[in-house]
């Protein structure tokens, strides 16, 4: 996985903020993180579905049986993060809205329109994707 999202890094970075394919059309953003246990520093890319003034990003992992680290990582930060979103880094407040919750339907929702892919992910495994809501503290 991390050769792929490399790549897709590398594109991001490349053509000021468009990664193409089947991203193309798409907000595609690259998180900034870090490990909670190791301390790292990681770079991942996620796309983004606009929400007003906000950004719902989702962790899919591809349909696989668990979350993606990063999802565990901004659980156990403190402070904002990170992201890097058409040609700018910037600072965003964020939110994990996790399946409990009684707002994810609606944010999920609004990041599966926006990826066509959703449904098949959701047919690969039982589990409820956990969504992130993304507030910028400055504007583009």
């Amino acid at each position: 996985m991390a050769s792929f999202n490399d790549r897709i890094i590398a594109t991001f970075r490349a053509n000021k903020s468009v990664a193409g394919g089947p991203w193309q059309g798409k907000t595609l953003i690259l998180l900034h993180h870090t490990g909670r246990r190791s301390g790292r520093q990681y770079v991942t890319p996620a796309l983004a579905a606009p929400d007003g003034t906000t950004y719902v990003i989702c962790g899919t992992l591809g349909g696989a049986p668990h979350d993606p680290q990063w999802v565990a990582n901004l659980e156990a930060a403190t402070g904002p993060a990170t992201i890097a979103l058409a040609g700018a880094t910037v600072t965003a407040d964020y939110e994990v809205v996790l399946p409990a919750d009684p707002r994810r339907p609606r944010q999920y929702g609004i990041w599966r329109d926006n990826r066509p892919k959703a449904r098949e992910y959701e047919r690969m495994t039982d589990r409820q994707f956990p969504v992130v809501r993304l507030r910028l503290r400055s504007s583009l």
